[in-house]
């Protein structure tokens, strides 16, 4: 076992930086991405004894990885619910030419937005996405590309909308 928990340790702590930056896509705040992290290596390193093959530690520790931080989002939601004391004032945002994907993402799904991450920012295969949030391959692929739609047709409707201005 401590074999296991050395190649944990060292895949840890070589993947750190690849780590922080999936974090941050998740919660868009360097000190919370480092938290969150933080918080997923800690788990990680806790339950090294429940690693069955080795060569899976990859999917193993992402799957941890996804789950803190979407368990931070859920609480960060229930947060900003309970402290606003002005909920009958009515917020609006300009628009921002400059609005990333990421901003565009967090409009989708959270499954769909995990899949999208997982894929086309971590490089991970739609196999290892199925097996990191327990979802059928089949399922994953269709959200990946209903995720995928509704994002091209909320980049070309903003397209539109700056031809018009």
């Amino acid at each position: 076992m401590n074999n296991i928990y050395n190649k944990l340790s060292k895949y840890l702590i070589e993947n750190q930086n690849k780590f922080y930056r999936l974090c941050y896509t998740y919660v868009r705040n360097e000190n919370d991405a480092l938290d969150v992290v933080q918080n997923a290596m800690l788990k990680a390193l806790e339950k090294y004894k429940t690693i069955r093959d080795i060569n899976a530690i990859n999917t193993w520790f992402y799957k941890i990885l996804v789950n803190e931080n979407l368990l931070y989002l859920r609480k960060k939601k229930k947060e900003i619910c309970t402290e606003d004391k002005d909920l009958d004032s009515v917020y609006f945002e300009d628009y921002n030419e400059n609005i990333d994907i990421y901003d565009k993402l967090k409009f989708l799904p959270t499954d769909t937005q995990t899949i999208i991450i997982l894929h086309y920012f971590e490089d991970l295969t739609l196999l290892e996405i199925s097996k990191i949030t327990n979802i059928n391959i089949n399922t994953v692929k269709s959200k990946l590309y209903t995720g995928l739609k509704k994002l091209r047709i909320e980049f070309s409707l903003r397209g539109i909308e700056n031809e018009e201005n």
